[in-house]
């Protein structure tokens, strides 16, 4: 599966952005969906999964009650809607989509078999 990610750009604090990222190829619900970032000098984080249908979502702690994931898979699509934004939330969002999952969502990177080119959420302070 072909992953793009769009919706990053410069946003103050307290704002919001909702991320999308569009799959072609493969059959999309076939697929656990992620989200990751990565901010200047630090390593990928997990952000965000949803399971193949929808029916179960992670969150890591910075962004739990701010930050909610979807997806719209008759549109192979996946969201990821960011509410007051903080200047930490300032980095590169990557979509993923990690085949083998089953009714889980993994926070793992490595787990994940396809990326996408990523977008660049900017919060101002």
């Amino acid at each position: 599966v072909q992953l793009q990610a769009s919706g990053g750009g410069l946003v103050q604090a307290g704002g919001s952005l909702r991320l999308s990222c569009a799959a072609s190829g493969g059959t999309f619900s076939n697929y656990a969906m992620g989200w990751f970032r990565q901010a200047p000098g630090k390593e990928r984080e997990f952000v965000a999964g949803i399971s193949r249908l929808g029916r179960i979502t992670t969150y890591t702690e910075s962004v739990k009650g701010r930050f909610t994931s979807s997806r719209d898979n008759a549109k192979r699509t996946v969201y990821l809607q960011m509410n007051s934004l903080k200047p930490e939330d300032t980095a590169v969002y990557y979509c993923a989509a990690d085949a083998q999952a089953l009714g889980v969502v993994v926070r793992r990177g490595a787990s994940y078999n396809s990326w996408g080119q990523g977008t660049l959420v900017t919060v101002s302070s």
